[in-house]
């Protein structure tokens, strides 16, 4: 057998293959150009029954070495990090970090299983998902930087509309960009601007006026009321497109979540949501080995505590390691879930009774979640309340 660490980075990674007995065959290095890939695999195929060692589960070395015919397995970089100090006593280096991949996948190969490919499907919604979630953190800035200048220049299109970053409230700003603007604004025209833009609102034009005209002053200088404006139409020209991406995105991951079968076991989970599901399912994949148990998969969610004990010493801590990005898709489930499940609702507030508090007690239904989910997961069935002890007793009671 033989065992290869790969310490990857942006520009170069650096490989190191060693054989049973730990005696170092080959080093190299292999750029990050596709020249460089096809070589790397290339050079890793000549190796019988070889098995390759990296600090990450994603990515593009990964998916080229698994797409050719290569055993890829991923070591936490926290695993690394421990077995570092017996090999060296100080300092870090890619060549040193290879040679520790390698030699753990030696000695410690069958605590770790091997990657195995994600179907397009699963990888396109990977994507997909992915690139929506930074949409989102770039329109969430961006909404924060025009609400901070509208409630300095023009405080009463802050607080007009629900969101300062929906369709209508953006429109608004690109035909009023200046309080001067809205001063002109009457009754009648606001009215006919609502309908044009199909505002379903609560309140009438004569409300939104009102609204508008109570609101603080903001900047009254000319001059200053020209360099406001001109700030809010670039912020709104910014965002527009920001918004109408991450809506068709939006769709598109809709769609995507209709073509996978996994799909209907998360959406029928109570207060999931199609974008949640959509996370859920991308992170979990298709391999139903991947979580032997639900306690791994509740771990790398992130939504169980790591417990710290020796002699008489004893503490429960927020776990730190862990798949962030999944851990708010389960958060979020957990926390839309208690408003439409009494069993979700009645585990959230025994939690909150206990003295936890609200993210406390979000994690713990979270980790209740896992378990169901896992279980369907496994099982390939949807999320069925009647066979559901627990939720079974609440529904009839």
């Amino acid at each position: 057998m033989h065992f290869a660490g790969l310490d990857w980075a942006s520009q170069e990674h650096v490989v190191c293959i060693i054989d049973e007995r730990g005696s170092v065959l080959e080093r190299f290095a292999a750029a990050h150009d596709q020249a460089g890939l096809d070589a790397l695999c290339e050079r890793l195929l000549r190796y019988d029954d070889l098995s390759i060692s990296i600090e990450r589960p994603s990515g593009l070395v990964v998916d080229t070495l698994l797409e050719a015919g290569l055993r890829v397995v991923a070591v936490h970089p926290n695993v690394v990090k421990a077995a570092r100090s017996r090999y060296r006593t100080a300092g870090k280096s890619d060549a040193a970090d290879a040679y520790v991949l390698a030699d753990l996948l030696r000695t410690d190969g069958h605590r770790f299983a091997p990657l195995v490919p994600h179907s397009e499907e699963i990888k396109s919604l990977r994507l997909l998902v992915r690139l929506r979630k930074d949409l989102v953190h770039n329109r969430v800035g961006l909404a924060n930087q025009l609400r901070a200048l509208l409630h300095e220049v023009f405080p009463g299109a802050a607080g007009l509309f629900s969101d300062v970053d929906s369709a209508i409230a953006l429109t608004f700003l690109r035909t009023f960009p200046s309080e001067a603007a809205g001063t002109k604004l009457t009754e009648k025209r606001l009215a006919r601007f609502l309908t044009e833009q199909g505002y379903s609102g609560r309140r009438s034009a004569a409300e939104l006026l009102a609204r508008l005209r109570t609101a603080p002053r903001g900047i009254v200088s000319e001059d200053l009321c020209e360099a406001s404006a001109a700030g809010v139409m670039s912020l709104v020209t910014v965002l527009e497109p920001i918004v109408a991406q991450i809506s068709a995105l939006t769709a598109k991951i809709d769609r995507r979540l209709d073509e996978l079968p996994d799909a209907k076991i998360i959406c029928s989970v109570p207060g999931s949501g199609r974008v949640t599901a959509a996370a859920i399912v991308a992170k979990l994949g298709s391999d139903r080995h991947r979580f032997k148990t639900p306690e791994q998969l509740a771990a790398l969610a992130g939504v169980t505590p790591v417990t710290h004990s020796s002699g008489k010493h004893h503490a429960v801590r927020f776990r730190w390691a862990c798949d962030h990005e999944l851990r708010e898709a389960f958060t979020c489930l957990a926390d839309n879930s208690r408003k439409r499940s009494a069993w979700a609702a009645s585990m959230y507030r025994r939690a909150r009774d206990r003295g936890c508090d609200h993210p406390h007690a979000i994690r713990i239904l979270a980790r209740a979640w896992t378990r169901v989910i896992w279980r369907c997961w496994q099982d390939g069935v949807p999320y069925d309340p009647t066979k559901h002890g627990e939720a079974a007793k609440l529904l009839a009671a």
